[in-house]
């Protein structure tokens, strides 16, 4: 800048220009007008959002999907060209209570988000005005660290800070509180360098030493892989494929696999674990479990049985601390980067094993296999058969024929698994709501299209949203038309909260024709294609099965935003 003042709202904008920040997502406010202001000249682009959650949601999924294809550049300080980091700007306590929900969904996701709010200045908040509130203990549960900035001088460091935490292993959401009077206070201060960001470490060696002896012994070894594989980089996923096939081990994904961290198409590729208890068991029982990057591997609701048999030897690899032996106890525990210590598992084994052992692993492996799919073949069909409406089996099909090296962002909730046991994905193709609360889907998918449009030969992106999700945020909509986001939004509609049905008979029991399911339905449905045209958009109904193919072809070869209205049956 000419002038070596500048504002703290400036300051701020300026620094995150120097992080090379392309976009801030947010739903401004009075005290945020500092910030907003301070965009106007810059390179960075105001996404709007017309709610905070919906902010926060693109934010996120702009972040996980920017985390696929960031890089570091190699000069000597170790700076990052563009960050893989999600910026939202919400306002004040009433807003930021609006983005808590999807806060939690980006921190389960391990999204590295900077959210910041306006907050009251520091001199007039005895006085109680109107949106004041704690702030910082709001966000505290849901981020990796939340804090405010009371002095324009201390915002470098702070911001630095911040940016370095939501980055460093295990990645997630953190928080600053921006006060009115700081953001336009002016100060000499000036952008601090980054720094580079670490990984997750190479783990214990005496650990790591410890788990190549335990992958030594047994005839059965499974590898279970949570999204922490994934979250590590491609060179994590190929440190996964190269483990499971030095050691001939099966290979599975965690519970709520929201990310590809193997890929689906390899031999010794078995499944996704779903959240049957029954299931489940038996697919973690084995002489020795490798579970690897894991967060959410436990059912949904409570268990009778242990979901891991006590006689199973647990070897746990996370960079999260917090996840080794959080459920179970393990045997061998490492913290560090997961594809770093599995590469190195590989290294140590790779002579070791006996090819004899390994060929033994794999012809089980084989049978394994057999007995998951024949488990798990039909679903997504439904019981329906004289139904005009498409099963899920049906959509999924269609649409990977049509697309099948599409970028999903997927909050199907009842369709989920259909996607995940017929499309045939490959990693840094497929993300989805890690956290279960409705409403985070289809924001992440506006997100993640901004993102993937920063590619030099970009993906189509399509959000899988299910009609309960989409009608969450449908306003979500305008902010991808009104910032020209390319993206095709696919909804299963099946026009009722199908999940809530399903659990209620889980956990109550009995049969369908035994309940009312108060709430559970939408009667009247809502005209999801004139809603998404109010906004826009351009809306297609589809109502049967061969509609799907072309009408989705048709809205991908289509630029800007679609949205199909696809009725399914349960």
């Amino acid at each position: 800048m000419a002038d070596s003042k500048r504002t703290g709202a400036e300051l701020f904008v300026e620094t995150l220009q120097q992080y090379g920040v392309k976009h801030i997502f947010g739903n401004p406010g009075t005290t945020e007008l500092p910030i907003v202001h301070a965009t106007e000249d810059t390179d960075i682009e105001y996404i709007l959002g017309l709610h905070e959650d919906i902010a926060t949601g693109m934010a996120g999924g702009y972040a996980s999907t920017r985390r696929y294809h960031a890089h570091n550049t190699a000069d000597q300080v170790g700076e990052r060209d563009v960050l893989p980091l999600g910026v939202a700007n919400l306002h004040l306590s009433a807003g930021l209570a609006h983005g808590l929900g999807n806060i939690y969904a980006a921190s389960v996701a391990g999204a590295p988000v900077l959210i910041t709010a306006g907050i009251h200045s520091t001199d007039f908040r005895h006085e109680e005005p109107i949106l004041h509130g704690d702030l910082v203990e709001m966000t505290d549960q849901f981020t990796k660290w939340s804090d405010e900035v009371r002095s324009v001088e201390a915002l470098p460091t702070m911001l630095r800070r911040a940016v370095r935490t939501a980055l460093t292993p295990p990645t997630g959401p953190v928080f600053l509180a921006l006060p009115l009077d700081q953001m336009l206070a002016e100060t000499t201060a000036e952008p601090e360098r980054l720094g580079t960001i670490p990984d997750g470490g190479r783990g214990d060696p005496g650990q790591i030493a410890r788990a190549a002896d335990f992958l030594s012994e047994g005839e059965d070894v499974a590898m279970v892989l949570g999204d922490g594989v994934a979250r590590s980089g491609r060179d994590g996923v190929e440190a996964a494929v190269s483990l499971a096939e030095t050691v001939g081990a099966r290979v599975h994904g965690e519970i709520l696999s929201c990310e590809v961290n193997f890929p689906t198409d390899h031999d010794q590729w078995v499944s996704y674990i779903a959240p049957d208890e029954t299931l489940a068991r038996t697919l973690m029982s084995a002489d020795v479990l490798v579970q690897v990057g894991c967060s959410t591997n436990t059912t949904l609701t409570r268990h009778d049985t242990e979901l891991i048999p006590p006689e199973t030897t647990c070897i746990d690899i996370s960079d999260d601390a917090w996840q080794i032996g959080k459920n179970q106890p393990a045997d061998a525990a490492v913290i560090g980067d997961p594809g770093r210590v599995m590469s190195e598992l590989t290294d140590i084994l790779a002579n070791d094993l006996p090819e004899s052992l390994r060929e033994s692993r794999l012809e089980s492996v084989a049978a394994r296999r057999e007995f998951v799919a024949a488990k798990m073949e039909g679903m997504g069909e439904g019981s329906a058969t004289d139904d005009p409406r498409a099963s899920k089996a049906q959509l999924v099909d269609a649409m990977e024929d049509v697309a099948g090296d599409a970028y999903i962002v997927d909050e199907g909730v009842t369709s989920k698994y259909a996607m995940l046991t017929r499309w045939t994905l490959q990693p840094d193709q497929y993300i989805s709501n890690k956290g279960g609360g409705l409403g985070y889907g289809l924001p992440a998918s506006i997100g993640a299209a901004i993102a993937e449009q920063m590619r030099d030969d970009p993906r189509d992106v399509v959000g899988f949203i299910g009609d309960g999700s989409y009608l969450y945020y449908p306003q979500s909509i305008y902010s991808a038309v009104r910032h020209d986001v390319d993206l095709t939004v696919v909804i299963p509609d099946n026009r009722n909260y199908r999940i809530l049905k399903d659990n209620t008979l889980d956990i109550m029991g009995g049969d369908e024709d035994d309940y009312e399911f108060v709430g559970m339905d939408f009667e009247p449905p809502v005209d999801l294609v004139t809603n998404a045209e109010s906004h826009g958009a351009t809306g297609h109904l589809v109502e049967t099965p061969d509609e799907i193919g072309s009408t989705f072809a048709e809205a991908l070869d289509n630029d800007g935003t679609d949205v199909l209205d696809v009725l399914v049956h349960d």
